[in-house]
């Protein structure tokens, strides 16, 4: 069995807990960190050392035998605060930067998927950025019934690359889809569930205790059967790959682009942006 070191990682605190196998709990507990390095002390948000940890943790995930499940839940006021502004001023000034966040998003994406490991996730509040990415590709997607799920792309000025093209047209439907991504629409947990983007939407104070509970049924049943299910289900993303990666790199084109500019501008100043109107 691997040694996994979880200590290395700074803005993720993992633990231990769940059903025992040979005297270790199997569920692996992951909290994105609200105060950790990039973060606002509110919400997790996704600087340069957030935006890697969430896409390498999947790997670790996978390697550790005394793990049979995970769980992945927010901090503070909310599941996650998309991405930190300094790591996108970065992306769209420097093309070294560019380059290695493209990798990391595109790892994100697909260690999610390919981790043999079934994931939880526990979603309440804001979900929004890198964390979402991991919260809506998870096997089983828990929403508290006020959570606020934002695919904030087109917003800020670039397409809706991460997960948006491999899972939302899949999971809510091309009509939904295309509502939501083109307009930054929120969509609240409960109605997250009517329209299939979410697994389960529960009460808010119900959240963590649905959420291990899966998590625990998930740790105590086959692994075998468990893992070659999430496999085969999981084809159909992959098979969904060449949409993912054309989005993907269009949304990193746009980062060299004007209206990433104006996007930045007007969440610093709190206003609507301008993209080419007079308003």
């Amino acid at each position: 069995m691997p040694d996994i070191d979880y200590s290395r990682y700074q803005t993720l605190s993992i633990t231990r807990r769940g059903p025992l196998v040979n005297g270790v709990p199997s569920v692996l507990d992951i909290r994105m960190r609200a105060d950790g390095p990039g973060g606002n002390g509110k919400l997790p948000t996704a600087g340069h050392e957030g935006h890697w940890e969430l896409s390498e943790i999947w790997r670790d995930v996978g390697r550790d035998d005394s793990v049979r499940a995970a769980v992945l839940r927010g901090d503070g006021m909310g599941f996650s605060g998309g991405g930190d502004l300094a790591l996108v001023q970065d992306m769209a000034s420097d093309f070294e930067v560019r380059s290695r966040v493209w990798k990391e998003a595109r790892d994100l994406v697909y260690n999610v998927i390919n981790c043999d490991k079934p994931i939880v996730s526990a979603m309440h509040g804001p979900a929004v950025g890198a964390g979402l990415v991991a919260g809506l590709l998870a096997d089983i997607s828990i929403a508290a019934r006020s959570a606020k799920i934002v695919d904030g792309h087109t917003r800020l000025g670039v397409a809706a690359g991460d997960h948006a093209a491999i899972v939302w047209p899949l999971l809510c439907g091309m009509a939904k889809a295309k509502y939501y991504l083109m307009l930054c629409e929120p969509v609240s947990g409960e109605e997250a569930e009517r329209i299939g983007l979410v697994s389960l939407a529960v009460d808010d104070e119900q959240l963590l205790t649905k959420a291990y509970e899966v998590a625990d049924r998930l740790a105590s049943g086959s692994t075998s059967a468990i893992r070659w299910t999430k496999y085969s289900l999981n084809n159909w993303l992959r098979q969904a790959g060449p949409s993912f990666d054309t989005s993907l790199a269009l949304e990193f084109m746009g980062f060299a682009g004007p209206d990433v500019r104006e996007g930045v501008a007007s969440l610093r100043e709190k206003r609507s942006p301008r993209y080419g109107t007079d308003d």
